[in-house]
């Protein structure tokens, strides 16, 4: 298994929240995800957002804690790092 959970806390909706990935297939996520009973409509193109307090959760049940840098680049050699569009807003 390869999951990861970064460092990012990253605030929104009055928490902050790290991003939950695996390196190996979207299906194993969608399987560690499940596990913890969140819902496959919360993810993200390529991560979960999941709240930080509970990064330590998802590590003793065997995802790596890893910076975000090294999730980025994990994801982007597995091929499987998809970007957002950028949007004509912010050009």
């Amino acid at each position: 298994m390869s999951i990861m959970i970064d460092d990012a806390r990253v605030p929104a909706h009055g928490r902050h929240w790290c991003h939950l990935a695996s390196d190996t297939s979207f299906n194993e996520l969608h399987v560690f995800a499940r596990s913890f009973d969140i819902p496959e409509r919360g993810f993200d193109g390529d991560h979960y957002d999941v709240p930080s307090d509970r990064r330590s959760d998802f590590v003793d049940a065997g995802a790596e804690a890893v910076t975000s840098r090294e999730l980025v680049r994990r994801l982007t050699e597995a091929g499987l790092r998809r970007r957002r569009p950028r949007s004509a807003k912010g050009r």
